[in-house]
């Protein structure tokens, strides 16, 4: 396997052996690296931690590394990396805590641009992007394909739904509905359904529509959520994006960004 001179590699490290670990990589016992991942330079992970097949740390990236929550003692804890990341300069991956599961994930096909932070017990699915300076909190959940724009920070516990679009800079201190596009300004606000991303990703003029007049119902038609989830049930016909929709509301412990 191409690893070289200068990188230091514990004996307890497994390698694939089509993995290249870069110069001045440091990588700790019980860390599994997998066919094909590439760690630039000046990459450190620490185990426990797994990573799959065909990513790329880019150089003075971090993974596995303790949790800076308080409340972490030590206990062992886990990071899992799935396949195809891109995980680029100075991203920052905490494992995970006691208190969120002992383990923080990261999916397959993900995008995590310069200077991301995530968190102990973060969980990120598959297909996302994460802009530069992005910060997840611990125990944030981001559902596929949503992207999560520069330099938005994400209050701890909050769940970010699939296929959403969160615009830069923002503030983000409760659930963000699946398909939203979603901006933070003085106050973050949603602006209705992510249609520009919705389309790129194959969903039809009417499917698209239909999730549109659900986010009216929720926001502009001066309806409290309970209400307003009656309407939809009512004028709208199901759909399993609708039901994804109306399950992610009531399951909401934050309340949800109107």
């Amino acid at each position: 396997m191409p690893i070289h001179p200068s990188a230091i590699v514990d004996s307890k490290a497994r390698i694939s052996g089509t993995a290249e670990i870069g110069p001045y990589c440091i990588i700790g016992a019980e860390v599994e690296i997998g066919a094909g991942t590439r760690l630039m330079a000046n990459v450190y992970v620490e185990g426990p931690a797994w990573i799959g097949e065909e990513n790329i740390f880019f150089p003075y990236s971090t993974a596995g590394v303790a949790s800076q929550d308080l409340k972490y003692k030590g206990e062992r804890a886990e990071t899992r990396i799935g396949h195809r990341n891109k995980i680029r300069e100075f991203v920052t991956i905490h494992r995970g805590t006691e208190g969120g599961g002992l383990v923080t994930r990261i999916g397959d096909d993900n995008l995590l641009m310069a200077y991301v932070h995530v968190a102990h017990d973060v969980h990120v699915g598959n297909h996302t992007v994460l802009s530069h300076g992005a910060t997840l909190g611990g125990h944030v959940i981001v559902g596929d394909w949503a992207v999560v724009g520069a330099y938005t920070g994400v209050h701890q516990f909050c769940r970010i739904g699939r296929h959403t679009f969160i615009g830069g800079y923002s503030v983000v201190t409760q659930d963000v509905l699946p398909f939203s596009l979603t901006v933070s300004e003085r106050e973050i606000r949603i602006f209705g359904a992510n249609r520009t991303g919705l389309e790129r990703r194959g969903f039809a003029t009417d499917r698209i529509e239909q999730l549109q007049t659900a986010f009216r119902l929720l926001t502009r038609a001066g309806l409290n959520t309970s209400q307003a989830v009656e309407r939809i049930r009512a004028d709208i016909d199901p759909t399993p994006d609708l039901d994804e929709l109306l399950a992610f509301i009531e399951a909401s412990e934050r309340g949800f960004v109107k």
